[in-house]
C-alpha cells in the first residue's frame, strides 16, 4: 500500500491521509486547523471515496471542498454526520464574521450532504472490492476506526482506551501495519476520577468564595462528559451555546453513547440558556458550562468579558488549546481578544487535562496490544516520545511525504 500524507505530518490538526491499496484509492480525513486564520490541507488529487473518522474539523473540516470537487462519496456514521454539518455552518459564520477568504461556501456544504453514505460503528463495506471494516474508536460518539482486512492495515485516527461517563474506550484490533494519531504522545494524563475530585473542588471553592466559574467546553463530547461531572457538584449550574443543540442530536443517536439515560438527566437537571435574559442569569448563579472550547467564538467571550477583572472568578479550561486561538493566548499569557482587541485578564485561569485522547502510556499499550510489523505516527508534534517504546518499523511522515509499505 502507498499512503500519502496531505495533513497531520508532525503536526496536530488537518489530518489527510490519501492511501492506495493496488488499483483502489481512498482519502482518510480531511481536515483544517481552526487557527487565526485557518490553515489547510494539502490539496488532494481527484478521489472516488473518503472516510471521515469523527467530526471535529481538525479531521472533516475540507470535507466539502472534496466532495464538491471530485463529487466523492464520504463513508461515515450518520451522528458524524448530522454534528458536521452543524461544525461546517459554525465555521462558515465564522471565517464570514472574521473576514477570512473560505475554501468553499453555503453551495459546496449542502451539496457535500447528500454525498454522506452511511455506516455503523461495528459495519463491513465494500467499495470497490476492497472490504473495510469499522470499529468504535472511543473519542467522540460517533468516531470510529477504520480496518482494511485484507492488507492487515488500521487507522485509529483520534482514540480514546480508557471509559469515559460517556463512551467506553477503544480496544485494540489485530494488524500488521497501524496508523495511529499521538497526539499526547509523551504526555500523560492524570488519573480521571482524581482530576474530577480535583475539578468540583475548584469549582466548589470559586462558588464559595464568591466568584464565578465559567467553563469553556468543546460542543462536541466536552460538554455532554462535563454535564454528567457537574451533575455531582450540587450547584446550579447552566449551559449555553452550541453544545445543547450538539446534545439532542447525541440523544437521538443512543447507539453511539455509553448511557443516554444519565446524560438525559444530567442535562435534565440543569438551565438551559435561551436569551440574553438567560446569560444574566447564569452569570448570577454562578456555574457557566459554555462553547467554544478554544474560545475564539462563541458565548464564553461574553461570560469572559464580565469576570476577567475579579480575581475571585475564574476560567477553567478543559481541553488542549490549539496554537494562534484565543484559549492558548489566554492559558499562556493571560491575555485575550476580545471584540477584536487584546485584554489583559485578571481572573483565576486554570486548566484541567480532561481529554478525548488516549495519553503516551495509553497509546503505547494500545499499539503493542495491536501487534504490528509497522507504526505509523501522525496527528502529533512529538511523535518520537514513542519510538523507544516500540518494537516495530516506525514511519514518522511529514506533510507531503508519500510512504510505501510493502
Amino acid at each position: 500500500m502507498i499512503a500519502h500524507f496531505l495533513g497531520g505530518g508532525r503536526e496536530v490538526g488537518r489530518v489527510g491521509i490519501l492511501s492506495k491499496f493496488d488499483d483502489t484509492q481512498l482519502l482518510v480525513d480531511y481536515g483544517l486547523i481552526p487557527s487565526e486564520p485557518p490553515q489547510y490541507p494539502q490539496e488532494a488529487p481527484p478521489i472516488k471515496n473518503a472516510i471521515l473518522s469523527h467530526a471535529h474539523l481538525d479531521h472533516s473540516g475540507m470535507i466539502p471542498w472534496v466532495c464538491t470537487r471530485y463529487n466523492a462519496d464520504v463513508f461515515t456514521t450518520p451522528l458524524t454526520a448530522e454534528i458536521s454539518e452543524i461544525l461546517y455552518r459554525d465555521t462558515l459564520k465564522i471565517a464570514d464574521a472574521k473576514g477570512h477568504p473560505f475554501p468553499y461556501g453555503e453551495d459546496e456544504l449542502n451539496n457535500c450532504l447528500s454525498k454522506f453514505l452511511y455506516i455503523s460503528q461495528n459495519d463491513e463495506v465494500e467499495l470497490d472490492g476492497l472490504k473495510i471494516k469499522f470499529h468504535p474508536a472511543g473519542h467522540i460518539p460517533g468516531s470510529v476506526m477504520i480496518e482494511i482486512p485484507e492488507y492487515g492495515v488500521v487507522y485509529a485516527c483520534d482514540i480514546n482506551t480508557i471509559d469515559t461517563h460517556l463512551l467506553k474506550g477503544a480496544k485494540p484490533i489485530k494488524c500488521e501495519t497501524l496508523f495511529i494519531e499521538g497526539t499526547y504522545a509523551g504526555v500523560e494524563h492524570p488519573n480521571r476520577k482524581e482530576l474530577e475530585k480535583q475539578f468540583l473542588d475548584e469549582v466548589e471553592e470559586v462558588v464559595n468564595k464568591g466568584g464565578k466559574a465559567i467553563i469553556p467546553a468543546f460542543a462536541v463530547g466536552r460538554t455532554q462528559e462535563l454535564a454528567m461531572i457537574l451533575q455531582k457538584s450540587g450547584h446550579e449550574v447552566w449551559v449555553d451555546g452550541m453544545g445543547i443543540k450538539i446534545s439532542e442530536i447525541m440523544l437521538r443517536h443512543k447507539d453511539y453513547i455509553r448511557s443516554p439515560e444519565k446524560l438525559k438527566k444530567a442535562l435534565k437537571e440543569m438551565n438551559i440558556v435561551y436569551s440574553n435574559k438567560g446569560k444574566k442569569m447564569a452569570l448570577k448563579a454562578g456555574v457557566v458550562l459554555t462553547t467554544s472550547g478554544m474560545m475564539n467564538g462563541g458565548p464564553v467571550l461574553w461570560y469572559i468579558d464580565k469576570i476577567k477583572d475579579d480575581p475571585k472568578s475564574a476560567v477553567f479550561i478543559t481541553g488542549y488549546q490549539v496554537e494562534g486561538t484565543n484559549g492558548r493566548m489566554l492559558l499562556e499569557n493571560k491575555e485575550i481578544e476580545l471584540y477584536g482587541v487584546k485584554t489583559k485578564v485578571d481572573c483565576q485561569v486554570k486548566f484541567f487535562d480532561f481529554s478525548a485522547h488516549a495519553g503516551h502510556s495509553q497509546l503505547v499499550k494500545f499499539i503493542k496490544d495491536c501487534s504490528p510489523e509497522n507504526v505509523v505516527i501522525f496527528h502529533s508534534d512529538n511523535p518520537e516520545a514513542l519510538i523507544k517504546e516500540i518494537d516495530a518499523n516506525i514511519f514518522i511522515p511529514q506533510n507531503g511525504d508519500i510512504i510505501k509499505i510493502e
